[in-house]
């Protein structure tokens, strides 16, 4: 089945991990994929893998925080494929540090790729989704954007924010055939979790081993989750049997 076949599926960070993960997903779907990413020839072989799949691709370049950029590269999108029929927010970053080393900056550098980078991003194609009455919008949010941990306040703080945003603008669009949700993810088996375990390794000096069970455990995980996985929670919402809207789905590694 190819539920998404004949329409437009744009990711933002779409050239690695979930990203990638969630382009793939979207293509064995049916979706022409837009693959928004900050550097194009980093999707280059992507795009060449997922048209061997049999949809049409693009790949558009911008910094997501640059909203004038962001724009323009969806434009360019459109362009190539037609209107956005679901957008997936999931390009992102982190960073930790205690509580008292945080300068303002830090919460400036979160908001701004975690709140204002989807807020600009569905700013360009809600719309048109709501003059076509359909759009699916799927942000890839995080755990701690439902709680909070120590040393990630300022990424903490963005991801709640992202979540209140999520809420609100699927609560305000439903009607218009808009829906709005969000993937929360735990610890997955990204570059980005590895990068943090190096961290951690060289603050404490305990083994890279100690750190992922340290950080799996005080997460409620049994292990890391997969990237597939988040995707396919990803593409449930950007389906367009999807009804919800407003809603979020925490993705969570278990025993399997």
């Amino acid at each position: 089945m190819k539920p998404l076949k004949g329409h437009h599926a744009l990711v933002t960070g779409a050239n690695r991990g979930i990203g990638a993960a969630i382009a793939r997903h979207l293509a064995q779907a049916g979706a022409d994929v837009s693959l928004l990413v900050r550097t194009p020839a980093s999707a280059a072989a992507l795009a060449t893998e997922l048209q061997g799949s049999g949809v049409r691709t693009a790949v558009v370049g911008a910094d997501v925080t640059d909203a004038t950029a962001l724009r323009t590269a969806i434009a360019e999108a459109e362009g190539v494929l037609g209107p956005v029929f679901a957008l997936v927010n999931n390009a992102g970053t982190a960073e930790s540090a205690p509580f008292l080393k945080l300068d303002d900056a830090a919460f400036h550098r979160m908001l701004d790729v975690h709140l204002f980078a989807p807020l600009h991003a569905i700013r360009c194609v809600l719309p048109g989704m709501v003059a076509r009455g359909a759009g699916r919008i799927v942000n890839v949010a995080s755990v701690a954007g439902l709680g909070g941990a120590p040393y990630i306040t300022a990424y903490a703080a963005a991801k709640h924010a992202e979540m209140g945003m999520t809420r609100s603008i699927g609560a305000e669009f439903r009607e218009a055939g808009v829906l709005v949700n969000a993937v929360c993810p735990g610890y997955v088996d990204t570059d980005m979790v590895a990068t943090a375990l190096e961290r951690i390794v060289k603050r404490s000096g305990i083994t890279a081993e100690q750190a992922l069970a340290m950080i799996i455990r005080d997460a409620g995980q049994k292990r890391l989750a997969t990237v597939d996985e988040v995707a396919a929670a990803v593409l449930a919402y950007a389906v367009p049997a999807c009804t919800v809207s407003g809603e979020h789905t925490t993705v969570m590694g278990e025993v399997v």
